[in-house]
Parts: structure tokens; sequence; C-alpha cells
């Protein structure tokens, strides 16, 4: 069997840990090399303690060139600013790339200064990764050469309104997003927001209308059929260490009911063997899909006899660190090496 070449940049974090999780068991990939600043000589069994019996793959402290040397595809597991930096030393050689920070995902430079960092190190770059998520660009991403994996947030809610959109269901509307996140979110490194004594039994609101991944989340919709959008979005930190539930709510005309919008809804994602489309009234839920890469979508609306109108509300969950990170870069692996988005990720979740 011919095996594809991979190798990591960025490899103590919580992304690479999850894209460890599911390469090292698959027998069509080799990996080839993990280069770190971090945890410099330990073994993947050392830093990842859910990987025992790797103890001979050891993160390396050395260059982007060499760590991508003789691979195929490399992943870049590292925070925004540092990535985009990395990436340059990696645009001029025969690899393709699939980044999982957020230097990438946005077309427009005005909203990367504004939401990530006063400047972008390669700003010319912008617009020409192709945006990861296999719901909306799966045939782009099967030929891409480098490809921006999405931000969780905006995973969520975007696989939320995807088949609005599509629908022309998103024209002059306003969404109102309010998601819980959990810890793990946050990244490796501890925070005073993730702190356990803070957060076990708390809920609290951050980033109130300004998180970085709004204009992520418009650019999608957008791209997908939406025109004259705005968005809401709260975020809110919740005591849980894996998943994403967003609820966001849209007005539409009274004629859009139930039946019709569930059979959009349906038929968007019929083919998409890790989504599931909850029957009508039922709600998304996040431990249904915690541990795997699978989207669960729950609709549900009321209609308003005084206005005319129908309020929709439309659920969804996915685990942040799988869907919403490694694991939807690892769908976006399976496309460019010719295997289905879902190969390698249906495994069952867990229940309860």
């Amino acid at each position: 069997m011919s095996k594809v070449k991979v190798s990591i940049i960025g490899g103590a974090g919580y992304g690479a840990a999850e894209i460890l999780r599911h390469i090292l068991v698959r027998e069509d990939v080799e990996l080839l090399r993990i280069s770190s600043k971090d945890y410099i000589g330990s073994s993947v069994s050392q830093v990842h303690r859910n990987l025992p019996g790797y103890d001979h793959i050891k993160l390396q402290d050395i260059s982007p060139q060499e760590c991508a040397h003789g691979a195929d595809i490399v992943f870049l597991a590292m925070p925004h600013i540092i990535t985009a930096k990395v990436a340059m030393e990696l645009f001029d050689l025969n690899v393709r790339i699939i980044d999982l920070s957020g230097d990438f995902r946005l077309q427009n430079l005005e909203d990367y200064t504004r939401d990530y960092a006063p400047q972008h190190p390669c700003p010319e770059r912008l617009g020409t990764f192709v945006y990861g998520m296999p719901e909306l660009n799966s045939e782009a991403i099967k030929s891409a050469k480098h490809v921006a994996s999405p931000g969780c947030f905006a995973t969520g809610i975007a696989m939320g309104l995807l088949p609005l959109a599509d629908a022309n269901l998103l024209t002059n509307a306003n969404i109102r997003t309010v998601a819980m996140t959990g810890s793990s979110g946050s990244g490796v490194k501890p925070q005073a927001g993730t702190h356990h004594a803070v957060r076990v039994n708390n809920l609290k609101a951050y980033k109130i209308l300004h998180h970085q991944h709004r204009a992520e989340i418009v650019q999608t919709l957008k791209q997908a059929g939406a025109q004259s959008i705005s968005l809401d979005f709260v975020p809110v930190s919740a005591p849980l260490v894996r998943g994403i539930l967003a609820v966001s709510q849209i007005d539409l005309p009274a004629e859009h009911d139930q039946t019709t919008i569930q059979a959009i809804y349906e038929k968007y994602y019929a083919n998409h063997k890790l989504t599931t489309v909850r029957p009508a009234g039922a709600p998304a839920e996040v431990a249904a899909v915690s541990g795997t890469a699978r989207v669960e979508i729950g609709i549900d609306t009321r209609i308003d006899e005084d206005t005319n109108s129908r309020t929709l509300c439309i659920t969804s969950a996915i685990d942040n660190l799988i869907k919403g990170g490694a694991g939807q870069a690892i769908q976006s692996f399976n496309l460019m090496t010719g295997k289905p988005a879902h190969f390698g990720l249906d495994n069952p979740g867990l229940w309860p």
C-alpha cells in the first residue's frame, strides 16, 4: 500500500493530539516528523498521555523546511501569527498544507487586523487558501494545495445555517446566536478564564458581539448563498471540557413552516455521513457528538400571530476539538488524498 507521508508542525497542543490520535492508527499514513518549541526531545506518549506505545516518535526542534522534507501534506497546529510566519517558509516547497489556525481563513485584511492582530505577516496570501469545510467546499478541497481549516465556533454555527443560505433564506436576515463552548477551546496552556475553580460551576459570556469568529461565519454563509446578513453572536464559556452548542434564531415569513425547513436541511445534508438532522422539534445535544467528528442539528419554529412572522431556532452541536478542529482537518486530508471525508471518522461516540 502506498502511504501518504505526513508531518506536523506544532506538536504539543490539543490540535496535534487529535491529529495524532486519528492518523497513527491508519495504515495508509506514514508520520515523518513532529516539530515543536515545547517538550523538545519528549515522546508523543509523554506529551499526549492518551497515546501510549509511541515512545519512538519524538518532538523535535527543527526548521519548518526540515520538518516538511519529503512530506506530501503538512499539518500546521500553532497559534495565529506564528503559523503564518511558518507557512511563508513552506509556500515554495512541493508540499500541501492544512492549517488549523485563523491566519488564512479570512479573505478580508480588515477583518483579520480587527479580530486577530494589527498586521498580517503575508496579507497577499489571504483568499488563496481553500476554506476547509467539506459540507461547503468538498470539490475545491480535493485539489487544493493549501487549506485553511475552519474555527470551532465558526463550524458549529455555520453548519446550523448552511442549508438556509443555500436555499436563499438568508437574505437581509439578522441572525442571533448564543453558543456555549468547552474549556479545551482555549488551548493547552492554562489561562485565568479556563481555570477549573472559576469555570466548573459557572457560565460566563465573553467577547460579546466581538468574537474573532464572527467575520468568518458571515464570510462562510455568504459563500453558501447568504446576502446582506448581520450576525449578533454571544459566546459563552461552559463548565465542560469538550463541545459546542450553538442556538441560532432568525425571523422568516410565515409560509416557511416546520415541514418545509426540515426538508431543506435533510436534503442538504443527505450525502454527509457525519451530519445528523434531528426529527422536527428535537434539539441537538453535545453529549451525542462529544469525542466524534459528527454534527447534530435540531430545528424548531414558532409563528407570531400578531406579526405573521415565524421565528426559526436552530440548535447545532459539535465536539470543538474534532469537528471544530483537528477532525475537520482530517476530513480535508481525506478529500485531498482521494478518500471520502468521513473515512476513519465515522466511529460511534459515547453515550452518555
